[in-house]
C-alpha cells in the first residue's frame, strides 16, 4: 500500500470506521482536501477494502477525480 503509506508520510491521513449508518468507509485526506471516499461493500474482506483505497489516490493526483 506505497500510495498510502506515501500520502501519510506527506501529512496526509486515513480514516477508517463506521460513519452514520453505514457499517464501514475509508476516508482519505491530503491535509486540505478528501481525496476519496470508499464505502466497503458486503463480504469484501478489509485488506480488499484498503488496497481499493491505494489503487484510488494516484487516480486523484493524474486526473483530479476518484471513484470507488
Amino acid at each position: 500500500m506505497k500510495h498510502i503509506e506515501a500520502l501519510i508520510e506527506d501529512g496526509g491521513d486515513i480514516t477508517v470506521g463506521a460513519t452514520g449508518y453505514i457499517e464501514c468507509a475509508a476516508t482519505v485526506a491530503d491535509g486540505h482536501t478528501v481525496l476519496a471516499m470508499l464505502v466497503r461493500r458486503d463480504g469484501k474482506t478489509l485488506a480488499a477494502h484498503l488496497k481499493q483505497l491505494d489503487r484510488t489516490i494516484p487516480r486523484y493526483f493524474d486526473i483530479g477525480e476518484t471513484s470507488g
